[in-house]
């Protein structure tokens, strides 16, 4: 049964957090359903990052690379004036509007080295590791005279 919005946002979620903890809420607070689930899980070779993106077309998302920092946004708007001629909405809940996150992955990787690929609401991004390059530094004895 559908609660009317008199009842208060968060009923049926007050009433769901009894018998199952929500976990995302309390480290996120209210924003805990705009950010991104992220994994990200370490091998030999690299990173593998898994960012859930659910309900976002492939057109949607855009990945960036700038300093170092790898910059995932997507964007879904929904314009909220719209009206059905069938009914109102009494809650929305489904994200719409503009979301990023930002990892630091080193300035010697490139744009090439990341591999990226989106399929069914999950973005998958390779990211290889790279050693900083080492300056070489010149140890010098102190000459008396």
């Amino acid at each position: 049964m559908m609660m009317p919005s008199i009842f208060g946002e968060d009923l049926l979620n007050d009433w769901m957090d009894f018998s199952f903890p929500d976990i995302d809420k309390k480290l996120y607070g209210k924003r805990a359903n705009q950010i991104m689930k992220t994994d990200v899980k370490e091998t030999d070779k690299g990173y593998e990052v898994d960012i859930d993106l659910p309900g976002f077309k492939k057109e949607d998302v855009k990945a960036e690379l700038h300093d170092g920092y790898l910059t995932i946004s997507a964007a879904k708007n929904v314009n909220q004036d719209e009206k059905k001629e069938d009914g109102k909405y009494i809650r929305k809940e489904r994200f719409s509007g503009n979301m990023s996150r930002s990892f630091y992955v080193g300035e010697n990787i490139t744009q090439e080295d990341i591999h990226a690929k989106y399929e069914d609401g999950i973005l998958r991004l390779t990211v290889p590791k790279k050693e900083e390059k080492k300056v070489e530094q010149k140890n010098y004895i102190n000459i008396e005279g």
